[in-house]
């Protein structure tokens, strides 16, 4: 495991989980940014049934890397049931969502951690593009975005400005005891749920993206947004 000299009151170690399902294109940049990133470390990649030879070199990689852990699923479960996979096998005191491609840079890494390496209390820290750098976000997601984040705002009296961001950031301990079912995008939707229906704050930082579109290989539709909402109003009601 890499070891990075970390400043005064952060994390001894940050997990941080990877989702794949056919991103052969991207996986290799995005792992070598991430092992780059300047903190200490836990790698965790699962493979989500991908068909477009991202497994076999995740096969490949898991017997030549072992900075890298590599799980496999046998029959595709969404960005969800990646997530939900790689929690039990998490080792650092915080966890990080990170996309297996390029909209989201390690680089950002530092900013996110900073909320913790000020105030330990800090549980949940979200990276906002909207207070931050937007390059090539389609209208249509955006719209959906900001309805839903006003949406979640409206349900939990919260003041967040990017519910769908892929920059989260977890206490460990947190997200493990917090029971979820979803398997797909809707997880991460289901997560902020019960998390602010425990009054958990939620600490925004500001991150850059760079969206790619669905030529790209982005996976997010427009029409995720109504099955997006029922969570969010499933969770509230529940």
């Amino acid at each position: 495991m890499e070891s990075v000299p970390r400043e005064s009151g952060a994390p001894a170690l940050l997990s941080i989980i990877i989702p794949v399902y056919n991103e052969r294109r991207t996986i290799e940049e995005v792992l070598r940014k991430v092992k780059a990133a300047p903190v200490t470390k836990q790698i965790i990649v699962v493979d989500d049934c991908s068909t477009d030879g991202s497994r076999e070199y995740l096969q490949q990689l898991q017997q030549a890397d072992p900075e890298v852990e590599v799980l496999f699923h046998t029959r595709n479960q969404g960005k969800g049931g990646a997530i939900r996979t790689a929690l039990p096998a998490v080792r650092g005191e915080y966890v990080l969502i990170q996309d297996a491609d390029l909209e989201y840079d390690p680089v950002e890494y530092p900013g996110l951690v900073s909320p913790v390496l000020q105030d330990r209390s800090v549980s949940v820290v979200f990276g906002s593009r909207f207070k931050g750098r937007i390059e090539n976000m389609h209208w249509a997601n955006c719209l959906a975005n900001r309805t839903l984040t006003a949406a979640t705002n409206l349900l939990f009296g919260a003041g967040i400005t990017d519910l769908c961001t892929g920059y989260k950031l977890y206490r460990s301990s947190l997200i493990q005891e917090v029971p979820l079912e979803q398997e797909g995008f809707d997880l991460e939707h289901e997560l902020t749920a019960k998390l602010l229906r425990r009054h958990v704050p939620i600490v925004e930082v500001p991150i850059g993206y760079r969206g790619r579109d669905v030529k790209s290989g982005k996976k997010v539709r427009w029409t995720d947004f109504f099955s997006n909402l029922y969570t969010l109003l499933r969770y509230r009601l529940q």
